[in-house]
Parts: C-alpha cells; sequence; structure tokens
C-alpha cells in the first residue's frame, strides 16, 4: 500500500514538472530548473522500481552521471546565454 502512495507522488512529481516545463518557456533557467525536477522525479521511480523486485542499484549511478551531465551542459548553455545576450529570455535574440 505505501508503494503505491509511493508511486502516486512520483506521478504527480513528473506531471507537475511537465506542467512547468511546457508553460513556463520565457526564462532558460525556470526550464532547466523543470528538467532537474522531472529528472529527479524519474530518479525516484527508479530507485522504488529497483527496490520493489530487489535488482541492483547500479543502474541508479549509471543514471545519476548521466542526469549531472545535462545539468552541467545545461548551466554551461544558460551562462554562455547571459554573456553574450545579457539575460536568459527567449524573445531576446533570434535564431538567425
Amino acid at each position: 500500500m505505501m508503494v503505491y502512495n509511493m508511486l502516486f507522488v512520483v506521478i504527480f512529481m513528473f506531471l507537475f514538472g511537465n506542467m512547468i516545463f511546457v508553460s513556463k518557456h520565457k526564462h532558460l533557467l525556470i526550464i532547466l530548473l523543470s528538467l532537474e525536477f522531472i529528472v529527479l522525479s524519474i530518479y525516484f521511480y527508479l530507485l522504488i522500481y529497483l527496490m520493489m523486485f530487489n535488482m541492483n542499484m547500479y543502474m541508479l549511478m549509471v543514471f545519476l552521471v548521466f542526469s549531472v551531465c545535462e545539468g552541467a551542459l545545461g548551466l554551461s548553455i544558460l551562462v554562455s546565454m547571459i554573456r553574450t545576450h545579457g539575460n536568459d529570455y527567449f524573445q531576446s535574440f533570434s535564431l538567425l
């Protein structure tokens, strides 16, 4: 019963992160934070899934490595965008 409650919370976290990702598309920082929130909910889901079936937790370490690389890449894009354009608005620069 407790596992189902935890799965409900994880699904709610995932849907809430997706809702923020879709609705707040003006700032790059908010988009990156919502993506990290989605990655955190996927991590919790994998943790519950692997614990439920008594499997090895090595896959969680691989997932954390890739999520840290994704976060570092997003922050480097944010820093380069702020250095070149002065802010993180998507409407302030042209893709051409």
